[in-house]
């Protein structure tokens, strides 16, 4: 694999010096994001971090909890795509399917409802890799189980820290 810089467009010289970084390093692992979201109108929000603008909810986008699945299933594509490259396979077709299910009740300010949260969240992973291993195969398949970053947000409990600022 020593001839390799980039496959499936990864570009595999990066993702190694980065990672040969980290090994060293780990502090350099460490990210913290910090984005805003503001009301554009209706239900629509638009979204930044730094110099990256996303728009949410409204008319034919995605609401906030479908973006909570997209996230996962982009997640595990990201991976799966860096993952397979650093083996050296080059990816024949990559989706993840999401679906999750929640009740809306307490968004709507229903008394006595449930939590307006995912109660339940399942996903599929299919890749075709023809030249992969049985054990590469294996070993992607633990990424995806273990590294995958949204996946292991869901499936933690995190400290959320809110706070509620209104002028009176």
């Amino acid at each position: 694999m020593g001839q390799i810089t980039e496959i499936n467009g990864v570009n595999v010289t990066k993702k190694l010096e980065f990672k040969a970084l980290v090994t060293k390093d780990p502090s350099k692992a460490d990210n913290i994001n910090t984005l805003v979201a503001r009301w554009v109108g209706g239900s629509r929000s638009r979204v930044e971090l730094k110099d990256k603008v996303v728009h949410l909810g409204g008319p034919g986008e995605f609401d906030a909890m479908q973006m909570l699945l997209a996230t996962l299933a982009a997640c595990d594509v990201d991976l799966m795509a860096t993952h397979a490259s650093l083996l050296g396979l080059k990816i024949e077709s990559l989706s993840v399917e999401a679906t999750g299910h929640f009740n809306a009740q307490s968004y709507l300010g229903l008394e006595n409802a449930p939590a307006s949260a995912y109660d339940a969240i399942s996903y599929i992973v299919r890749v075709s890799l023809p030249s992969a291993t049985p054990d590469q195969i294996a070993y992607l398949r633990e990424r995806c189980e273990r590294s995958s970053p949204v996946r292991d947000s869901l499936m933690r409990s995190i400290s959320l820290k809110f706070e509620f600022k209104a002028n009176s």
